[in-house]
């Protein structure tokens, strides 16, 4: 069974990941605080400190967010964000390196895929 991760650990990884995606850009439009992930414009990603807890907010699919959130005691609705197409996750048991590394590259494919076909990255 995979290790769990700590929050710091959790915001390296999407930082790491979202940063290897092709046409995937780091932003800080709400403040240093927040590093937002974009592709062509569009947030798939976004890390930030919530009362002093590291917390990863991800763009997903909402069948998968139910399920994610039923299993995971940290894994919530997405934190100032539609809170069906987007979750917040802390570190907590069963989120690992894994799940995160899956769940940024999930959350990129989401809106590629809601891109037109001439804005969609190589």
């Amino acid at each position: 069974m995979s290790k769990s991760i700590t929050g710091e650990e959790m915001q390296k990884i999407v930082a790491d990941v979202a940063g290897k995606l092709p046409g995937a850009a780091c932003t800080q439009p709400f403040g240093p605080e927040y590093d937002v992930f974009k592709v062509r414009g569009k947030v798939f990603a976004m890390t930030t400190e919530v009362p002093g807890e590291k917390i990863v907010t991800l763009k997903c699919d909402p069948d998968r967010a139910i399920i994610l959130r039923e299993v995971h005691e940290t894994v919530t609705a997405g934190y100032h964000m539609n809170k069906r197409h987007w979750i917040s996750i802390a570190a907590g048991g069963g989120i690992t390196r894994a799940l995160v590394t899956e769940l940024v590259q999930d959350a990129y494919t989401l809106i590629v895929a809601s891109l037109p076909n001439t804005l969609r990255p190589g």
